[in-house]
């Protein structure tokens, strides 16, 4: 299971988990124990968790006496959607709804009222997204407060939005200085108590043994390259995401409002309408809407306006490690809202570890 605490990154990063099982002996294909370092369950393998013993003592030495038996055939689709809901160790629906709530009220980092001055202007019914048509003559953003841009999380996530090229089919190459960048951003946004919040409540849920640990699997998950053209690492989540992408003549991903309103500064987005205006009085708020960007069209983009980048780092990231493949019921101020997650699978990680192929906001229901 992603989250599950796995022997070998604990041996990687150091970790000392006093008190908790770290062998299989006597253990072999138990049933998944939340209680222990790590698993001896028939699984394990497939989920990366097993204890470092696992496959001497309970592949070999008892091999012939009680066989392992063969995966059970799914497809991919099945394993893409599979979560935590219905293991031993999941993630309830209220626990999600708490943290988020959590995480809400600790971005000081976002914008407040007086920061931004958007112009919504018309709202279209699902039914018009396809027409293309430009139905606000005016941009989106009539006035940022650009001093929000200068704290160290905004500062650092900017920097990274330069890094990649929007079409898919062209492999990035990360100079030693971009690496460096991926890193500062990382570094600047677990300073904070938003990011603070998930870290305590995932190390709670024994799913990370140590900031470190979490820290290397998110530069994992978000910034470990992938394919979706025909060239070798053209992508990640991060760049899908955050900063937005050009697939067959369409805007893929772009879910970020910094990236929206430089853009649109620069003249390279034009904003055509909306189709969704969340019910919060302040920020963070939610827009779905459509848009050109420098000749392409986003026929629905959901993105969170006013929030730090720390706060939707945190909120995609919750949603794909609790509930991979999956829709995430949060709850924001008091309002429910909703993300949905896909996992990469042509590709993995680590011990057969998912990278994020999008994370985006679908309802409010």
């Amino acid at each position: 299971m992603r989250a599950c605490i796995s022997l070998v990154l604990a041996v990687l990063f150091g970790l000392a988990w006093a008190g908790k099982m770290e062998s299989c002996a006597s253990r072999c294909n138990e049933k998944f124990n939340r209680d222990a370092a790590c698993q001896c369950d028939r699984r394990c393998l497939r989920h990366g968790n097993c204890c470092e013993d696992y496959e001497h003592l309970c592949t070999e030495d008892h091999k012939e006496s009680e066989p392992l038996p063969q995966p059970e055939e799914e497809t991919e689709e099945a394993l893409a959607s599979k979560g935590f809901s219905h293991s031993s160790d999941a993630i309830t629906k209220e626990e999600i709804q708490s943290i988020s709530e959590k995480i809400y009220r600790a971005d000081t980092n976002k914008a407040q009222k007086e920061d931004i001055i958007l112009n919504s202007q018309n709202c279209i019914s699902p039914s018009e997204t396809r027409d293309q048509v430009d139905r606000c003559p005016k941009p989106l953003f009539t006035y940022v407060n650009e001093k929000l841009f200068s704290k160290p999380t905004y500062a650092a996530f900017i920097n990274l939005l330069n890094n990649y090229q929007r079409a898919t089919g062209h492999g990035e190459h990360f100079s030693a200085q971009e690496l460096a960048e991926q890193d500062a951003f990382l570094r600047e946004i677990m300073k904070t108590a938003v990011m603070k919040e998930l870290y305590s409540f995932l190390h709670h849920q024994n799913r990370y043994g140590s900031e470190q640990e979490f820290v290397y699997d998110l530069k994992n998950m978000w910034f470990g390259l992938y394919s979706r053209g025909n060239e070798e690492g053209d992508s990640s989540g991060f760049e899908h995401v955050f900063s937005g992408e050009v697939k067959k003549g369409k805007v893929t991903g772009f879910h970020n409002w910094i990236r929206f309103y430089l853009e649109e500064k620069e003249g390279l987005v034009d904003y055509y309408s909306h189709i969704y205006d969340g019910p919060w009085d302040s920020y963070p708020d939610v827009l779905a809407m459509q848009f050109n960007w420098d000749g392409y069209y986003k026929e629905v983009g959901s993105a969170f306006i006013g929030s730090s980048p720390e706060f939707e780092f945190a909120l995609y990231s919750l949603c794909f490690i609790a509930r991979p493949g999956k829709v995430c019921q949060l709850s924001l101020g008091g309002y429910p809202l909703a993300v949905r997650t896909y996992t990469w699978d042509k590709s993995t990680y680590g011990n057969g570890k998912k990278y994020i192929a999008t994370a985006y906001i679908v309802s409010s229901t």
